[in-house]
Parts: C-alpha cells; structure tokens; sequence
C-alpha cells in the first residue's frame, strides 16, 4: 500500500457510492424510467481492478453495471444521461441503466441477459490474441451467471485456445430473492467449480479493496504473461434491492444475522480506518475528496438533465434486427 494507491482505491469507491446513491435519491422524482440495479456496497472489487485495468485492455459486463463501466474509464455525463434516455447518453437514450457501452475505454458492452456478455468478453479475449499484444479481457459476472450453460461454454473455449480473459465473479449469494443453497450445490464454493475445468481460480474477500487489488493486480499480471485466463471470485453484499433504489430487508428473504455481518464489514469504512491508521489517508484529505465527487456527480446529473430526448426518428436506427420491405421480421 501507498499513499497514492490508498487514494486511488478510496475515490474510487467513494465515486461508485456517491453516484449509486444519488441515483437511488432521485429516482422518485420519475425521470429516469429504466430499471436499475444499484452497486452501493459492491465497490471495493471495481475499484481495485480500476487501478490496474488499462485503457487498451476491454471489458463486458452484466445488468449491475454501472460501477464496472465508470472502473474501466466510462463517462459519468453519459451513462448519467443515459439513464435519463437522453440523446448524450452512451447509448444515445436507447439502452437504459443496463445497457452501457463506452468503446473509447474498452468498456464494450453490458445487457440485462444473464450470462448473456460472457461469450461476447472471450471473444473479445480471442481478438487480444490474434493482435498479439497483452491486453486482457475482463468478464464481470454475478453468481447466477455460473448457472448458465453459456458461461462453461465460454470457459471451456478460454482454456482452450489460452486467452488472455479474466473472470472476474462478484458473489453476492443472492439471485434476486433466491440465495445460493436453492440454486447451486454447496458441496464446492463457485471457484472450486470452476477450478474443475482446469483454470487458475482463487476466491477472495470482495470488500476487502486492499487484498482485491493485491490478487487481481497478480492475476492480471500472469494473464498479461502468456498464463492463460483466470478464474476470480470475491464475496461481497449489495445494500439496496436487487432491482431499484430501496431497501428490502423487510422481506426477511436474507437474514437479519447475515445482514448485520455485511454491514459491519461495510468496504469505504473497513478501508479507509486502516489507511488512516498506517498514515495514508487523512480525514481532511478525504472530505476533499468527497467534495470533489460530489460537484463532479451533481455536474453529471444537470447534464442530463438539460439534455435532449433522442429524435424520435431514430427510434429503428442502431438496432440489431432485419428489415424486409418495411416489415420487422
């Protein structure tokens, strides 16, 4: 750890939760009318691997996106605007919270399809390879996503040919309402699984922004030379509701001891009392910082807000379908 790296990690989780909970504060006012699926308390993995990501390498990810687009470099005015479905949106309006894309900094793409950015991401890593450099390929995923047959397809492909991917699974134990022991066997923990397959798997703790960065700048160094693609899983918790600003808890479909275990072990917090502690971090150093992203976030969201809607003419342009004699088919 240094002074340097503890601010790097701090603004970068601060910036994901600062963006995150503002969304949830002003959804009410109905202006953004997409769903979205928040990250507040699963910062401490994107922001690890956003120090140590490059602009060159890509990534993909899944319907939790917004703290893996803004890690790899996204533009906070138009994934802002973006969910506002204005036309300087990333997406010009079309995509919606979940549908992000920022090609300038090798963010090439998230969907609300489970699993569905997995086999686009090794592709991807497919690409790296035959350009010959080492640039690495980054596929965000949740727990569910190791449910589908999608993901050992891609798996089994990236080992394969020996790709320069790196899976990178935030297990949040939750699909939706469901936990983990009614979706999945529990005799192997997810990398265990994966580890099967014949990849580099380790798991680690996701609110841990420290040890994160620790294992994920290691893995990505191995990847970069020539090791073949890796496998990682980090335990974490999301606050709010699977999809939308509120909190459920109320709904007693996650227990209140399991609950409690989170929130103690809360990321920005953990993180920063024991920089603080070892003399990298300051309290006035981080009100600063605070401050900053609080005009930056607030600049993003005027910014949407006094942009225009996309023109309604181009409501069929930018769509994957065909067009046959002026019918859809």
């Amino acid at each position: 750890m240094t002074p340097e790296l503890a601010k790097t990690l701090s603004h970068g989780m601060r910036r994901i939760r600062t963006v995150e909970e503002t969304i949830a504060a002003r959804y009410s006012e109905q202006e953004m009318r997409c769903p979205t699926h928040l990250s507040s308390g699963q910062e401490a993995v994107p922001a690890a691997i956003s120090a140590v990501l490059r602009p060159t390498d890509l990534a993909v990810s899944g319907h939790r996106a917004h703290a893996h687009y803004l890690a790899k470099g996204g533009s906070l005015k138009a994934m802002i605007a973006e969910i506002y479905g204005r036309v300087t949106g990333c997406a010009r309006g079309k995509g919606g919270s979940m549908h992000l894309i920022d090609e300038a900094v090798g963010f090439m793409g998230s969907t609300a399809i489970v699993g569905g950015t997995v086999p686009v991401g090794v592709g991807l890593g497919y690409s790296l390879m035959l350009k010959g450099t080492d640039d690495i390929a980054c596929i965000f995923l949740g727990d569910a996503v190791v449910e589908t047959g999608a993901f050992y397809e891609s798996l089994n492909f990236a080992i394969l040919k020996n790709l320069p991917v790196l899976f990178i699974c935030e297990n949040n134990f939750y699909s939706v309402y469901s936990p983990l022991s009614v979706r999945q066997s529990h005799i192997k923990a997810i990398h265990e699984k994966v580890a099967g397959f014949g990849i580099t798997t380790q798991d680690g703790d996701g609110n841990d922004a420290a040890s994160a960065h620790e294992i994920i700048t290691k893995t990505v160094a191995d990847i970069r030379a020539g090791k073949g693609p890796a496998f990682l899983e980090f335990s974490t918790f999301r606050f709010r509701e699977h999809c939308g600003p509120n909190y459920d808890d109320d709904l007693g479909y996650r227990p209140d001891q399991f609950i409690e275990g989170w929130n103690a072990r809360e990321p920005i917090r953990q993180f920063e009392t024991r920089a603080i502690e070892d003399g990298f971090l300051t309290l006035a150093g981080i009100d600063q910082m605070q401050e900053e992203i609080e005009n930056e976030v607030k600049a993003a969201f005027d910014f949407a807000r006094a942009s225009d809607f996309p023109p309604a003419g181009e409501a069929s342009q930018h769509i994957f379908a065909n067009q046959m004699k002026g019918s859809w088919k």
